[in-house]
C-alpha cells in the first residue's frame, strides 16, 4: 500500500502533467452559465429516457469529481455540487482522442466542469453525455476513501470540511441548524420583534453566572471581556423604548466541555415590554415546536429511543417539588448552608461533596442538576426558582424568596432559561451586592455589578419578560445528537501533542 507522501507526490506529478498539456490548475473564469445539479435531479425525477431523448435539453454542470469509473473508451464520473451527485458520461469518439487523453489526468477530488445533453443509460441513471468539459481546480490531496468516509470521530472533528463532504448526515445537520435559525427569526419578526447587535467585548460582562474570557485593548490599555451573554445590553434597549428585541449570537464562558457545555457557544435572546415569564413560556413553547414544525414537518422527535412530544402545552414544575421528589431534600426549609448539608448527608447523597460546595445557592444547583436534570426527557418547564439562583429575576409578589424564573427542560437538558425581568434598580443594586458577596466567599461565576447598568435601570424599565436559548441544544434535539460538537459547524477540541 502507498504512503501518504508518495501519494501526494503522485498527484503532484500527475498535475505537472496536466499542467504540461496546456491545462490551467486554477482558472480564473467558470464557463456560463450553469445549470444546479439539485435542481436538474428534481426536475427530471420523473422524466423518461424518451422524452430526454426527444428534448436533447443542453446543460452545462460544475462540482467536484467524487466518483471516477473508466472503461477503456469511456468513462462514467459523477460530480457533486450542493450537496448532490449528478453522473457524466465521457466518450472519447464524442469529445477527441487529445482531449480524452487530457481528461485521463484527471482524480477524485479535481473540480470540473461538463456540458452536454441529458439521458438516460441503459441503468436509468439521470446523467449528461458529455460534449464539451474544462477543468476548474486541482485537489493534491485525496477525499477519504468513497463508501466509508470519515468514520475516526477525532478526525472528523478535526477535519470537518472532509466531514461535511464524505458524511451527508453532517451536512444535514449543518442545514438543519441554518434553517432552524432563520425559522426562528421569522417566527419573532411575525410578532414585530426587532433583531439587534449588541457588544461582544464589555467592560462588564453579566447577565448569567459564569466565569469570562478576559482580554486587553492595547490602544485603550483596557481589560475587556468577552461577553457571557446579552442580557444587560438588550434591557438597556427594553429601557430605550424598543419594547421587542432579540439577538442571535455568540457567547463566550471560560468553562469545561462536555456533551452540553461548550466556551463559545450560540444563543437567542428575546424581551418583551409588559410582559412576564408566563408570556415567555409561551414564547418558548411556541418556537420550539413551531421550528420543529417548519423544518422537520414534525413536532415529535426521538431521543434515546424515546419519542419526544415538543407541542404546547409543556408541562410546569417547580423547582423545590422536583428535588424533593427525587432526592428527598426539601430546600424549602433547608434554608441555609448548614441546614442543606445536614439534609443532604441525611438523605444520603453519594455524589455531592456538599462539605467544600462554598455557598447555599451552589449547592442547590447542584443537587438540581445531578438528580433533576437527566430525568426531563420529556418538554417541561421548571419554576419558581430561589432568589439566590437568579440576581437578575422579579420576586414573587407573596413569596418573595423565590423569584419568577423558569428553564426549559427536553431531553435531559436545558435548552432555554426565562425571567419576569427585575426592574427594582434598588432590589438589583442588593441582589449585585449579595452575589458580590458570594465572590468573595469563593464562588467564581458569581455576577459583578454593573453600575452603568443600574444608572440605565433608575431611569425606568417597564414590566419585561426575557428569554435565553442555545441555539446548539436545540439543534441536538432537531438532529438527535447526543454530544454539542455534533452540532457545531467547527467544534473547538484540545491542541495536539507535538
Amino acid at each position: 500500500m502507498a504512503t501518504e507522501k508518495e501519494i501526494l507526490e503522485a498527484r503532484r506529478n500527475r498535475a505537472q502533467e496536466l499542467e504540461k498539456s496546456g491545462t490551467a490548475l486554477f482558472p480564473a473564469r467558470v464557463p456560463r452559465p450553469l445549470d444546479s445539479i439539485p435542481q436538474l435531479i428534481a426536475g427530471h425525477a420523473d422524466s423518461s429516457a424518451e422524452s430526454l431523448e426527444a428534448s436533447r435539453q443542453l446543460v452545462r454542470i460544475a462540482g467536484r469529481i467524487v466518483g471516477l469509473r473508466s472503461f477503456g473508451k469511456a468513462s462514467f464520473v459523477s460530480l457533486q455540487a450542493d450537496g448532490q451527485q449528478l453522473q457524466v458520461w465521457m466518450k472519447r469518439d464524442q469529445v477527441s482522442a487529445e482531449r480524452y487523453t487530457e481528461f485521463k489526468l484527471y482524480e477524485v477530488g479535481d473540480f470540473v466542469w461538463a456540458a452536454g445533453p441529458l439521458i438516460r443509460t441503459q441503468k436509468g441513471e439521470l446523467t449528461v453525455d458529455v460534449q464539451e468539459f474544462g477543468f476548474l481546480a486541482k485537489s493534491y490531496r485525496p477525499l477519504p476513501e468513497k463508501w466509508h468516509g470519515l468514520v475516526d470521530v477525532e478526525q472528523r472533528y478535526r477535519q470537518r470540511y472532509l466531514d461535511i463532504l464524505t458524511n451527508p448526515d453532517t451536512r444535514r445537520m449543518l442545514e438543519l441548524r441554518s434553517r432552524a435559525v432563520s425559522t426562528i427569526r421569522t417566527i419573532l419578526e411575525e410578532r414585530s420583534f426587532l433583531e439587534v447587535e449588541t457588544p461582544i467585548l464589555q467592560p462588564v460582562y453579566g447577565g448569567a453566572n459564569a466565569r469570562p474570557f478576559t482580554t486587553l485593548h492595547n490602544t485603550y490599555e483596557e481589560t475587556l471581556f468577552l461577553r457571557i451573554s446579552f442580557e444587560l445590553y438588550l434591557k438597556r434597549l427594553i429601557i430605550a423604548g424598543i419594547d421587542r428585541v432579540y439577538e442571535i449570537g455568540r457567547d463566550f464562558r471560560n468553562e469545561g466541555i462536555s456533551k452540553k457545555h461548550n466556551p463559545e457557544f450560540s444563543m437567542l435572546e428575546v424581551y418583551q415590554a409588559y410582559a412576564d415569564y408566563t408570556d415567555m413560556m409561551e414564547l418558548t413553547e411556541t418556537l420550539v415546536a413551531e421550528t420543529a414544525r417548519r423544518v422537520l414537518g414534525t413536532t415529535q422527535v426521538e431521543r434515546d429511543g424515546e419519542m419526544l412530544e415538543l407541542a404546547p402545552p409543556w408541562p410546569r414544575r417547580s423547582m423545590a417539588e422536583l428535588i424533593q421528589e427525587a432526592c428527598g431534600v426539601n430546600i424549602r426549609e433547608a434554608r441555609t448552608l448548614e441546614a442543606l448539608r445536614g439534609a443532604i448527608k441525611s438523605a444520603k447523597i453519594s455524589n455531592i461533596d456538599a462539605d467544600s460546595t462554598p455557598t447555599w445557592s451552589v449547592l442547590v444547583d447542584e443537587l438540581f442538576s445531578k438528580h433533576v436534570e437527566p430525568k426531563l426527557m420529556q418538554p417541561t418547564f421548571v419554576l419558581d426558582y430561589p432568589a439566590e439562583l437568579s440576581p437578575l429575576a422579579k420576586r414573587h409578589a407573596d413569596q418573595p424568596d423565590l423569584v419568577e424564573r423558569f428553564e426549559a427542560f427536553i431531553g435531559g437538558m436545558e435548552i432555554a432559561n426565562a425571567f419576569s425581568e427585575l426592574n427594582d434598580p434598588d432590589d438589583q443594586r442588593a441582589r449585585f451586592l449579595e452575589q458580590a458577596q458570594a465572590a468573595a466567599e469563593g464562588d467564581e461565576e458569581a455576577h459583578p455589578i454593573d453600575e452603568d447598568f443600574l444608572r440605565a435601570l433608575e431611569h425606568g424599565m417597564p414590566p419585561s419578560g426575557g428569554m435565553g436559548m442555545g441555539i446548539g441544544r436545540l439543534t441536538m434535539i432537531l438532529t438527535g445528537a447526543s454530544h454539542l460538537r455534533e452540532v457545531k459547524v467547527f467544534p473547538h477540541l484540545r491542541k495536539r501533542d507535538g
